[in-house]
């Protein structure tokens, strides 16, 4: 069982700056890939951010390219979200999210390759 517990939303202009941050239960951690996915008020849930396990490969949506860098710690068993230049459309609810079945070294894109989710936190970004 891995609980997942996200932090550091908030609300902020545009162009400002926050970084999320995902803790995670369980010994382990360092063997899944992590992801960030969000969902704004009537829209489906996005692939934002990934990471494999070792945090060599990350992957990216385009639409935050650039901006947002994903990260992690194995030792603290934390992944990060690192969102710059932040913009009104990125308004929406975080998740994170593991995949603790996979193990390959690449890490998904995909909602459904992940098995478990945290409880999310707001991001509002106003003009």
């Amino acid at each position: 069982q891995v609980q997942l517990v996200e932090s550091g939303g908030g609300l902020v202009q545009a162009g400002d700056s926050l970084r999320l941050s995902c803790a995670a239960s369980g010994r382990t951690f360092s063997n899944y890939a992590m992801g960030w996915f969000r969902q704004a008020p009537g829209k489906e849930r996005e692939f934002v951010a990934a990471i494999s396990w070792s945090g060599r490969r990350t992957y990216y949506a385009n639409s935050v390219k650039g901006r947002f860098t994903i990260s992690r710690d194995n030792a603290k068993n934390t992944v990060y979200l690192q969102m710059n230049s932040l913009k009104p459309e990125d308004t929406a609810v975080y998740y994170c999210a593991a995949d603790s079945v996979s193990r390959t070294i690449t890490a998904g894109t995909r909602a459904a390759q992940y098995d478990y989710w945290g409880q999310g936190t707001q991001v509002t970004v106003s003009s």
